[in-house]
Order: structure tokens, then sequence, then C-alpha cells
């Protein structure tokens, strides 16, 4: 009876033993799963078309996968604004700026490097207008023409005009949000507005003239980018931000109807409008040579219009 009760206490301290070595692993597994820093800020674009950033949101799927990270969202359309939170330090990651703006920012001296493409779609961009006349670049000599300044769309507009030998300086801009622009339009405000994604397929579906669009004109390049700064001190949290938008990624691709209705949702969209926009983009986040070949040809399109005038090396915006 005895040597069985030496047995069951020896049993049982094994047990505990096991237990605890259990419960040891499992708070080295989470000290050691805890992150550089417990609050990122990212910016939060839905416009024109932003399918990753709103099924990222809305699943939540950046804290998912940084445990112990508090992840803020800024709303700033503007490239121009986007890339002076990044350089202020009130942003870490800019998911989703336009390739026209990091160039811009870059040869002004901001601290940026792209991480990933995010999108490409020339065609989803656009020149609207009340007014079927305006259609060609010579028509629109004086006319106010209003959207984002630093973007796609900007870069769009001055393709646009070149073709007829015209500066930005031929027509009356005017620096406005694709929302304020679409309203604006709609008012008579303005003679011409700058639209993107779902606001210029509302404007086509309502009536309105589509002057251009950015096939053959720009490469319409969107891309993920941070400074290296903040890359070099939080390189832990990047790769959870990679692995992050790979399984944003995989979700959009598993999960179809799912993300279409997502989205519909946040921007208050039909399926017909849904479908047709969704085609025209390319969400692959692998930056490729083409990609590269693109940020060139926009950067030397810079140049030339003096956008900017410093020329810079295309492969210093990538980390090496």
């Amino acid at each position: 009876m005895k040597k069985i009760f030496k047995i069951a206490i020896i049993v049982m301290s094994l047990f505990l033993l096991a237990a605890c070595g259990k419960s040891d692993n499992k708070k080295e597994a989470k000290e050691a799963e805890k992150l550089s820093l417990d609050k990122l800020n990212v910016t939060y674009v839905t416009s024109p078309l932003n399918v990753p950033s709103i099924v990222e949101k809305e699943l939540g799927i950046f804290e998912k996968n940084m445990p112990g990270v508090k992840v803020n969202y800024s709303e700033i359309t503007s490239g121009a604004d986007q890339t002076q939170a990044l350089a202020a330090g009130d942003v870490d990651v800019l998911y989703a700026l336009g390739g026209s703006s990091a160039i811009l920012a870059k040869a002004n001296g901001v601290d940026l490097k792209v991480l990933n493409m995010y999108s490409r779609a020339p065609e989803a961009f656009g020149l609207y207008s009340m007014d079927k006349s305006l259609n060609s670049p010579e028509s629109l000599k004086g006319k106010k023409i209003a959207g984002p300044a630093g973007t796609n769309l900007h870069e769009l507009l001055i393709a646009y005009l070149k073709k007829a030998n015209m500066t930005i300086d031929d027509v009356e801009y005017v620096n406005m949000s694709i929302p304020d622009a679409a309203a604006a339009l709609e008012s008579g405000a303005i003679d011409v507005a700058m639209l993107g994604g779902p606001a210029g397929y509302k404007a086509v579906k309502s009536g309105k003239n589509e002057i251009t669009n950015g096939k053959g004109l720009i490469d319409a390049i969107i891309c993920v980018a941070t400074s290296e700064k903040f890359y070099n001190e939080h390189k832990d949290v990047i790769d959870k931000l990679m692995e992050a938008q790979k399984e944003t990624a995989d979700y959009m691709k598993n999960n179809s109807k799912e993300t279409r209705d997502i989205v519909m949702k946040a921007l208050s969209l039909d399926q017909e409008a849904f479908d047709t926009m969704y085609k025209m983009y390319d969400f692959s986040t692998e930056i490729t040579d083409a990609d590269k070949e693109g940020f060139k040809r926009t950067k030397d399109f810079m140049l030339e219009t003096k956008m900017i005038d410093k020329d810079i090396d295309i492969d210093s915006l990538f980390i090496k």
C-alpha cells in the first residue's frame, strides 16, 4: 500500500512539473511575441476603391496580427498631407499613397521608403464635366478644375494638358478632396472634377461627361510606405504588417462575396458599381520591375513638368 502511495505521489509530481513547464512555455511565447511598440498610426483612405483598406479595418486584421498593438487610423486623403504627417511623426505607415506623392516627398527630402505596392488602376481615375463640349485638352483652357493635389488625379490632369502643350497654369486649378470636387461639379461651382473610383462611376451614371481617364496617360501606382527610421526601429512591426497584408489579400481572393458586401456597405455602392470598378484594379502587393519602371516614368514626367526640381534615384525609394 505504501509503495502504491509513493508511486501516486511521483506521478502527481511529474504531472505538476509538466503543467508548470507548459505554463512557462506559454509565458515565454507571449513575452517573445511582444512587439517593439504598443500603438501604430496608419492612414485610412477608402477612395477611389481601396478594397484592402476597407476589408482590413472591418475585420481588424492589423491588430489581429500585432498582439498588444493598438492601431489608430488617420483619414488623410491628400498625398501631400499624408507625407507631411509621416515627416512630422504623426503617422507611421502610409497605407495607400500615390506614387507621385512618394516621389514628390522623396525629392523634397522626406525620409520615405516604399514597402510594397497597394494597387494599379489607371482607368479608375478620370476628369468629368457637365459640359460635353469639354472633350479635349484645348477645351479646358481657362476652366475651373478641382481635385486632390499630389495624387494620381493631379498627375492625370497635367499629363492630359501636356497633350496640347499646356500646363496647369493654363487652367484654374483648385485643390479639393474627391467628395468635395464631385459636389462642386454638381452645384456648378467648377467646370471639371478630378474623380476616381465610385465618384467617377456615379458621375457617368448620372449623365456627366468623362473627358478622359488615365489609360495611356498615367501608371496610377499606389504604394505602402513608411520612414526608414521607423523601419529600422520597428522591423518586427513591419514584418507583422506584411503578414497582415497577405492575410487581407488572401481573404479578398477566397471570400469574393464577403469582400464585395463589405466594400459595397462602406462606400454605399450597388453590385453593378462594385463589379464594374473592381475589375479595373490590380491589388498585387509585389513590387515588380514594371512597377519600378512606372515610378521612373512618373519621376521623369514630374521633372519635365517641374512638379519637382530635383532628380532622385528611383531605387532610393525602396528598402534595400
